[in-house]
């Protein structure tokens, strides 16, 4: 994504201040995000034995996370500031999906995601677009 926004100029700010803030962001997404998918996921979807300890703390740690996201989006209204960035493809493709519930049988109920009002809004934003749209329609195999 990086590449293709910076070769295209589409996507991610020119100005190294704002540019340097939708870095920060997309690569906060990539420590985090194992977190939340390999963490949370893992343990509260597909593990075969159900542990009460890793769930409940990865589950805090996403709750954490979730707790930034919506205080950041409180002040803006996409991630890195006032425009859609590779950080919000990048961030909702696992968040923003989670916040709908689309993750992992009931996991956003577990989580109570409906309490992060400010990713909600962020995220049926950015699920209208017609470019996500066209992305989640596209024919892939699930992992189960």
């Amino acid at each position: 994504m990086l590449y293709l926004a910076g070769k295209h100029h589409q996507l991610i700010p020119q100005a190294p201040k704002e540019r340097a803030e939708v870095l920060n962001w997309l690569f906060w997404q990539t420590g985090a995000a194992p977190f939340l998918g390999g963490g949370f996921g893992h343990f509260f979807h597909y593990a075969k034995e159900k542990l009460e300890y890793p769930i409940d703390r990865f589950a805090m740690e996403a709750k954490r996370q979730l707790d930034l996201l919506d205080r950041e989006l409180s002040q803006k209204p996409y991630i890195a500031g006032d425009h859609y960035t590779i950080a919000d493809i990048a961030i909702w493709s696992w968040y923003g999906q989670l916040v709908q519930d689309k993750l992992w049988n009931r996991a956003g109920q577990f989580l109570q995601v409906n309490h992060y009002k400010h990713i909600q809004a962020w995220s049926h934003t950015i699920a209208k677009r017609p470019a996500v749209n066209r992305g989640l329609a596209a024919d892939y195999q699930a992992i189960s």
